[in-house]
């Protein structure tokens, strides 16, 4: 059901003088107030005691009336509390057992936000003003907003190359399944292609990262040789190494969108495995690779936008061993190392690597589908597969 789904659209924004030192006031509270939450929770913590959102609520109105927090009145409180809402899902989600213990934020490398709840700004003939500021925010609207669509919460954010972002979250009543079809395809993820399809057609990887490797050394190294600390000359020379670092996220993000979307409005069934990637980034060589591919991400992306639009996405058994197995016939080979791109089975039949991975991948795809049943391939006799019910696979947090 897609109905009412709730999506957040972000819009790069320009801030006055005056606005770009309210926000940034207002960052430097929210993560002062997280991590004094947080040290107060860890502290109870370690005497056995549990403390929840309603009572950091009350700290909050404590330390508002210090001396030494008296510039918390100086913000809207709604950033505030949101802040402590967050730290209280980051518990839940710890507690839970789907994330890390929670950490402080830091000053330079924590994303700088806050979050706006309805009480705290206003949204009028598509003009935005955030509480404490006189002036809507200069907005470059570039999609607009569903009809009639009123946002919830609006949240702005500033990245490390100092670009500012609002992002409103609203329901888009647009959005609707897309009609049914019979097409089905099994994607296996590479390096070489960043996607090959059970079809045959291979994506080439576009290794935005190598591309702007030269451009990325020159920055850092103009940064190294700044002198260490809060000096004008090293922030503006992080800035441009940031710069750099959010061409590369911006053209890899615009491609996986690009991919995930003609994907879904393709196929009804979509097959992927399930790898492990962050232990797959422990491998020193390949790990530069791998990030730069950004497979989380495209898997992220495929899987929300499915929901989205009524499709299905089933992720296999990460062991299924989808490179060493006949397609054709079923014969299982004993080693496929990485440097065999081609291979020819006992059956006569000669494969790309990457095409019969995916064929596999589809093949076990749509009978775990079917059958609710992962299939593994019998290792003695060729010909013929076998089908052992297990529990569908957990993603890692």
């Amino acid at each position: 059901m897609t109905a009412g789904v709730k999506r957040a659209f972000k819009y790069r924004f320009y801030p006055t003088g005056a606005q770009a030192a309210e926000l940034s006031r207002t960052f430097g509270c929210v993560r002062k107030v997280y991590n004094l939450a947080l040290a107060a929770r860890t502290e109870a913590w370690t005497r056995q005691q549990r403390v929840n959102y309603h009572q950091t609520s009350a700290m909050l109105t404590a330390w508002k009336k210090t001396e030494e927090l008296a510039y918390l009145n100086e913000v809207s409180c709604v950033p505030l509390q949101q802040a402590l809402r967050h730290l209280q899902t980051a518990f839940a989600n710890f507690f839970g057992k789907r994330a890390k213990y929670p950490r402080f934020k830091s000053r330079k490398k924590s994303l700088k936000s806050a979050e706006y709840t309805t009480s705290a700004f206003r949204f009028r003939n598509g003009r935005l003003t955030l509480a404490k500021m006189a002036e809507p925010l200069d907005i470059v609207w570039s999609r607009p907003l569903p009809a009639g669509a009123s946002p919830s919460t609006v949240t702005v954010s500033k990245d490390a190359a100092g670009r500012w972002y609002v992002s409103l979250l609203c329901e888009d009543p647009c959005l609707q399944p897309l009609p049914p079809t019979d097409a089905a395809v099994g994607v296996d993820v590479g390096l070489d292609h960043l996607l090959t399809l059970s079809s045959g057609e291979k994506v080439s990887n576009p290794r935005h990262e190598r591309r702007d490797r030269a451009r990325l050394a020159t920055a850092q190294r103009q940064l190294a040789r700044k002198a260490s600390g809060d000096g004008a000359n090293r922030a503006k020379a992080r800035r441009k190494v940031a710069k750099v670092y959010a061409r590369i996220t911006d053209r890899r993000r615009d491609h996986l969108h690009k991919l995930t979307t003609r994907l879904v409005r393709e196929n009804q069934t979509i097959v992927i495995e399930d790898l492990a990637v962050r232990n797959m980034m422990k491998n020193g060589s390949l790990a530069r690779a791998i990030s730069d591919a950004a497979w989380s991400d495209f898997r992220s992306m495929l899987e929300y936008k499915a929901q989205w639009y009524g499709r299905a996405v089933i992720a296999i058994d990460r062991w299924f061993p989808s490179s060493k197995l006949c397609s054709a016939c079923g014969t299982l080979q004993d080693k496929m190392p990485l440097n065999v791109r081609t291979w020819t089975c006992g059956c006569g039949t000669t494969h790309d690597r990457d095409v019969n991975a995916a064929k596999n991948i589809l093949a076990v795809g749509l009978t775990a589908s079917v059958c609710g049943a992962d299939v593994r391939p019998q290792r003695s006799t060729p010909g013929g597969q076998s089908a052992m019910k297990q529990k569908t696979p957990r993603r890692e947090p």
